[in-house]
Order: C-alpha cells, then sequence, then structure tokens
C-alpha cells in the first residue's frame, strides 16, 4: 500500500506564516502613505511629483497597488469583513499585488532618474517608496502556497510558480438579493471605466509604460483571488444588466474629455473593435481563416464615400446616413458572397491563401481606378478627399454639441455613434452565435467531416457566415470614412504599422479569444491603445506583435478572455471525455493484482 505524504507549503523566504502577512500588511501600509510625500523636486518628470499630501501621475498607481495588497493581506489574516475579497486563493492575489506595487514603484523611481539625470533627484518620499515597497514584496514572497504539493519544491521558480498556482473557487455562504447583484455589476464597470480613463490619459513613455507593468499584474491578481470569476458568474446570471452596464460605461467616457486629444483613439478603437467582431464571426464561429478581411472593411468605407457628397467623389451622390450606411453593408455583403461563394470550397492553408490574394486584388485596384490605368472612380493613391461630416436629425457631427450641461467635441460625436453601431453588430454576434445556425458553425469548425455526416450544409453555412461578417465589417467602414474624412488604398493593407490591416485584426480576436463577444473587443483596445501611446514601438509594431502571439500561443492558447469549449480544450483534463495520461502506480497495480488474486 503506498501511502501519499503532503509537504508542508512554504513561501521563497523561510518566515513563519503569520508573520509574513503582518509583514506584507505593514509594508503594504507604509508604501500607502509614501504617496503622501514628495519623491522628486523637480516638476519636468510627467506628472508633477512633488507635492506633499496630494498623490499624482505614477503615484497613484503605487497608492492603489498598495491598498490593494493591504487589502488582501488583511483578508489573508482572517479579518472579519473582508472575507468576500479572496473567495479563491489568499496568498497568491496577494503576492501578485505586492509584485505590481513593486514594479510601478520601482519604474517610476527608475524612471525619474533617468529622465532627470541621476539618483540625486530622489525625494526622500522616493527612498521611502522604494524601501517599503521591496519589505511588502519580500513578506508577500516569505507567504506559502494556497494549495498544498505531494512534491516538494526544491528550486526557487518552482517555489514561486507554485505560490501563483489558482485555487479553486470556495462556494458563497449566502445569496445576495438581486439589486446588490445589480449594485456589484454597477460598481465593477464604472471601476473599468475609471481605469480606463485613468490609462488612456496618462501622458506617453514612461507613465503609461508604468500603468501597464501595473495592470498587467494587478489583473492576474483579482483573477486569483476570485473576484473576477465571481463578477463573470453575476453577469451570466443578469446578462441583459450587464451589457447596458458595459455600454452606460462606455458611453461615458467622451463626457470624462476636455478634448479631442483621447476622444478620436476611442473612436477609433470601437471601430476596429466592431471590425474585429465581424471576422470573429468568420474566424472564431466557423474557423474560416481569412487574411484579407480588411479588404471588406475598404469596400464599406469606399462605397459609404462615393455616395456621401465628397466632392471628389465621380457619382457626385450625398445619400443620406442612413441610406450611405446600407450602401456600404450591402457592398461588402455582395462582395462576400462573389468571393466566398467560389473560394469557399477551399479549406485550410488554400483558402487562407486565397483570402490574402483577393485583400491585395482590392487594395491595388483601388490604386488603379484612376483614370489613367482604368476608370476614373476612386482617385487612384490619392483616395477620395474631403467626406462631409455627418448630419443627422440636424446634428452636425463635426461640431461641439453640449449634453446634459457638458461639452462634447467633435470626435466624441462619432465615439457616441459607434457606441450605437457596436451595440448592432453585439446585438447581431450574440443572436448568431446562440441560434442553430451559430451551433451549426461551431460545429463545422470543431469537425467538418463530422458536421457534413450529421446533415448539415457546410458551403452553404460558410458561405453564410463569409457574407455577415463581409457586412459588419461594411457597416463600420462607412462610419470610419466619416472619421478619417479621407479614404485611400494604403489603408487596407495586410500588415503595416498602422492600423486597420488584416493582421491587426486577427492579432485582435487571437488575443482576445476567438468565438467570444467581449475577447475580440480586448484585443483591439489593447494592439490599438498600446501603440498610440507608444510612439517609439511605432517602428517594431511588427516585431512585437509576432513575439507577443508567439508567448500567447505558448502560454495562454485559448486567448485573454476564452470560451468555455476552449478553456476545457487547453486547460483542464478532468472532464469526462479527456482520458487521465498519467501512468499508473506501479505499486498501486501490484497491489490491486494481488488483491484479486
Amino acid at each position: 500500500m503506498t501511502t501519499h505524504t503532503t509537504t508542508p507549503a512554504r513561501g521563497l523566504i523561510p518566515l513563519p506564516e503569520r508573520t509574513a502577512r503582518l509583514l506584507t500588511a505593514a509594508g503594504a501600509l507604509a508604501t500607502t502613505a509614501s504617496t503622501a510625500l514628495a519623491w522628486t523636486w523637480s516638476s519636468d518628470f510627467p506628472g508633477d511629483l512633488t507635492y506633499y499630501l496630494s498623490p499624482a501621475g505614477l503615484q497613484l498607481i503605487t497608492l492603489v497597488g498598495g491598498a490593494l495588497t493591504l487589502l488582501f493581506a488583511l483578508a489573508a489574516l482572517g479579518l472579519r469583513g473582508l472575507q468576500w475579497l479572496t473567495p479563491a486563493g489568499r496568498h497568491a492575489p496577494t503576492l501578485l499585488a505586492a509584485l505590481a506595487t513593486f514594479a510601478a514603484t520601482w519604474f517610476t523611481l527608475i524612471a525619474i532618474a533617468v529622465h532627470l539625470g541621476g539618483l540625486i533627484n530622489l525625494e526622500p518620499g522616493g527612498a521611502l517608496a522604494a524601501l517599503t515597497s521591496l519589505i511588502t514584496l519580500a513578506g508577500a514572497l516569505a507567504l506559502p502556497p494556497d494549495q498544498p504539493s505531494d512534491t516538494p519544491h526544491r528550486t526557487p521558480w518552482q517555489r514561486i510558480t507554485a505560490s501563483l498556482t489558482a485555487s479553486p473557487l470556495r462556494r458563497r455562504t449566502r445569496e445576495l438579493p438581486s439589486w446588490a447583484e445589480i449594485l456589484i455589476i454597477a460598481a465593477a464597470f464604472a471601476a473599468g471605466l475609471l481605469a480606463f480613463t485613468y490609462g488612456i490619459d496618462t501622458d506617453d513613455g514612461a507613465p503609461f509604460v508604468g500603468y501597464l507593468l501595473f495592470m498587467a499584474l494587478a489583473i492576474p491578481a483579482l483573477h486569483r483571488a476570485g473576484l473576477i470569476a465571481r463578477l463573470t458568474a453575476l453577469t451570466h446570471t443578469h446578462r441583459g444588466v450587464a451589457l447596458g452596464a458595459a455600454f452606460l460605461s462606455a458611453a461615458c467616457f467622451p463626457f470624462t474629455q476636455d478634448t479631442d486629444q483621447y476622444t478620436i483613439i476611442g473612436a477609433n478603437i470601437l471601430i476596429f473593435a466592431t471590425v474585429a467582431l465581424g471576422l470573429n464571426v468568420v474566424v472564431g464561429l466557423a474557423g474560416l481563416l481569412d487574411l484579407g478581411y480588411v479588404a471588406f472593411l475598404g469596400v464599406g468605407a469606399y462605397a459609404a464615400a462615393l455616395v456621401s457628397g465628397s466632392p471628389e467623389s465621380a457619382f457626385g451622390l450625398h445619400f443620406p446616413f442612413w441610406a450611405a450606411l446600407l450602401t456600404g453593408a450591402a457592398a461588402s455583403l455582395i462582395f462576400g458572397v462573389l468571393i466566398g461563394a467560389p473560394t469557399l470550397r477551399l479549406r485550410g492553408d488554400y483558402l487562407a491563401i486565397v483570402t490574402l490574394g483577393f485583400g491585395e486584388i482590392f487594395r491595388i485596384a483601388m490604386l488603379n481606378l484612376n483614370g489613367t490605368t482604368g476608370p476614373d472612380i476612386t482617385n487612384g493613391a490619392m483616395g477620395i478627399p474631403n467626406i462631409p461630416n455627418l448630419e443627422i436629425f440636424g446634428f452636425n457631427f463635426g461640431e461641439p454639441h453640449t449634453i446634459l450641461g457638458i461639452p462634447i467635441a467633435t470626435y466624441g460625436n462619432y465615439y457616441l455613434l459607434m457606441i450605437l453601431v457596436t451595440a448592432f453588430v453585439v446585438l447581431v454576434f450574440r443572436r448568431a452565435a446562440a441560434s442553430r445556425i451559430g451551433r451549426a458553425w461551431i460545429a463545422i469548425r470543431e469537425d467538418e467531416t463530422a458536421a457534413i455526416a450529421m446533415g448539415i450544409n457546410s458551403f452553404r453555412l460558410r458561405l453564410l457566415a463569409f457574407a455577415l461578417g463581409a457586412a459588419l465589417a461594411g457597416l463600420a467602414g462607412t462610419v470610419h470614412a466619416h472619421v478619417v474624412t479621407t479614404t485611400t488604398p494604403e489603408q487596407f493593407q495586410f500588415a503595416g504599422p498602422q492600423p486597420p490591416n488584416s493582421a491587426f485584426l486577427l492579432a485582435a480576436v487571437i488575443l482576445g479569444g476567438m468565438g467570444t463577444l467581449s475577447g475580440p473587443l480586448l484585443g483591439a483596445a489593447l494592439l490599438f491603445l498600446i501603440p498610440a501611446k507608444l510612439d517609439f514601438i511605432q517602428d517594431y509594431q511588427l516585431l512585437l506583435f509576432g513575439i507577443a502571439l508567439v508567448l500567447l500561443m505558448r502560454y495562454r492558447p485559448e486567448g485573454l478572455i476564452p470560451d468555455r469549449r476552449k478553456q476545457l480544450e487547453f486547460r483542464e483534463t478532468g472532464q469526462l471525455d479527456v482520458p487521465d495520461q498519467r501512468l499508473p502506480d506501479a505499486d498501486a497495480t501490484l497491489g490491486a493484482t494481488q488483491a484479486k488474486a
């Protein structure tokens, strides 16, 4: 008989568990207090960290990180009233929060020294923040793992990995009333809006890098604590309320901005997120690898530009917005059917090559329709400029307006319009994915041969997915043409330093999570916002995209927000349809054989 013994868990630093918790809590409290002091004497560093009792810039990141670490540490100490903060693990989220605070604090202090020319530019408050954040991290590293292990962890890396292992979610001791759950959902989306607004308003360069460092570690801390899982369960229970809260929070963003400097970034994020959702129908639901999808965005943009009253339009038409919107969507739909009908009988790499060729053919055709090498329709490389601003029911989108007493700049108008378009696309995606057709798409994606054997018309449904994705891209292309006011062929490439391009859209779908609703939205936001805020990576954008995708495929192939099917496929092996791959224990097998004898 084999006896399994559990190795006593211990952290990377040999300290008693309660001592480690107290050290972490004390260090987090001191780190939080250090933000009330000046970190540097010069106001030249972005954010002006020279004030006392008034945290600013990246000090706010340290303040939030210290407070979060303190709350997790107090919950681990068993303080009454804070147990709800850690429905899963207790030590793993504390370690991640301490690491996030340490990374943001030390990055800020190093950036100050580099920017201002030496450590002499640090005030005592900065030195105190460095020391206390280091003490907090040391205490967190001394915390034992949440999950006991049957095998000893001998190396430091094994101990750190064990300390960060996720713990199962504990059952709730009591159910909350519906109104309380709705309030929690509203508060969560309000916090998300606050975090996004802070990040997009952060100065470019070092402050934004510090923000990214903190968020990259703080969000996993919330996940390890089980808070994101709790919120996900609440949003599944109240789907309608969650969607309404999400769009209401997003609609509040332009009301927080005084100028168009960042509102245009938000509008472009929504445009490309909408296109990514359309691509998600093709790639995520139906499993068709489309490398020329940006061409459908271009078809919608060009169709809208030709009929929206531009003085350079070859047609000389000026349709109202609703007619231009339908024209762009219909043109993309027709092109989707015309391209998909002869090509969708191909599979895999062959289909990808054909769609890549279509994307390049569209760009080259728009270049040649210039009156010299072809009919004069698109003005060639010059494109169609001077597309007029939209005007709907007397509301001119090109002029500032006041809504509810708050001034809204020009691109804020287009941002609010894109909220409505995105809401429509989300509705179409949800209804399509939950329908019989959506389930047939998933069946084709998983195993087309088996789907055909079950009576599913693979070609017809694949063509329907291709056409629907193209139409949704055409909708976004119509608004895109009015936002940029000029439509040129070079805007619609397979790959390039500036979105939109097919590689960008495909990366957004894969990064966020194929087949999910919120995944492409998150992926598009990250891939557009980061290059827009960090100008110095523009020349290396494709290289960084490639590195990010390689790392994603290695460590999280299901995407940042995976659906349940992908999560089961890549992460969980305890379900009934996956056999246990472990070899049988020799002693146990021998014992069983002797017992039978």
